[in-house]
């Protein structure tokens, strides 16, 4: 098809992320290639919880890994959340209808060889370290992200 789709994941919200991935999945299986640039809140969706550090942190960046979501099975709903409860709603209403939860979009995502970007202004301002992403992740400038945008035949802003 040789059609290019470009992501920039702005969110760090749960539905907004699902609907992300659900759009780069489905774009995959109809063989278009697909990009995704993670910039501020949107890196906490290909944040690795298993490899989270304080190490060699500030005291800003600490307080940012302890007050934020660890990973993508944190992140809130960007309506109706409710401390929680909502996200819980939502994943039940999901599982009712046999659907995939957003982890599996994900991994799909990661299976299909969907290229990860993360900002690189982004991940020094909010205090991660390369090792906590993603290994599929490769982390660029604005001006490379540009660059694939440009080229790119669709660009959507999530």
């Amino acid at each position: 098809m040789n059609k290019r789709m470009n992501l920039l994941m702005f969110s760090g919200e749960y539905d907004k992320a699902m609907a992300a991935l659900i759009l780069a999945n489905t774009a995959r299986d109809i063989d278009v290639e697909v990009t995704m640039f993670f910039s501020f809140w949107g890196l906490f969706l290909v944040r690795d919880p298993d490899k989270m550090t304080l190490e060699d942190k500030s005291i800003y960046e600490k307080l940012m890994d302890v007050i934020t979501p660890k990973g993508p099975e944190q992140l809130p709903l960007s309506r109706m959340n409710f401390s929680g409860l909502g996200k819980l709603m939502l994943e039940e209403m999901i599982e009712d209808q046999g659907a995939p939860k957003l982890i599996h979009f994900l991994k799909g995502a990661r299976k299909k060889n969907i290229k990860f970007y993360a900002c690189k202004l982004s991940v020094d301002i909010m205090g991660f370290k390369p090792e906590e992403l993603l290994p599929e992740v490769e982390i660029i400038d604005a001006a490379a992200y540009l660059k694939d945008a440009l080229e790119s035949d669709m660009q959507l802003f999530i």
